[in-house]
């Protein structure tokens, strides 16, 4: 889990959005589609490993994955959601 001083000054390199910790079941949602193999990032980079951890926007229309307890906060790492079906 990110220090929550860090997490307070962090923010969407796109929309400026503030970041907060994603929710169990966004990672479980994303999690799900990593393992069956749909889940891009908005580089169109497949993503393969599990995420333990994830940040969101507010509005929810963006998530950041943690690797290894730190934030990667480039535009292309972002996972755009709604996920599509």
């Amino acid at each position: 889990m990110l220090d929550s001083k860090l997490l307070s000054i962090l923010c969407c390199p796109e929309t400026r959005q503030p970041l907060s910790q994603a929710g169990e079941d966004c990672i479980a949602l994303l999690n799900n589609a990593i393992k069956a193999g749909t889940l891009k990032n908005v580089a169109g980079e497949a993503i393969t490993e599990p995420l333990a951890e994830a940040l969101t926007t507010p509005d929810g229309s963006r998530v950041y994955p943690v690797r290894e307890g730190i934030p990667v906060l480039l535009a292309d790492e972002a996972i755009l959601l709604p996920l599509e079906k």
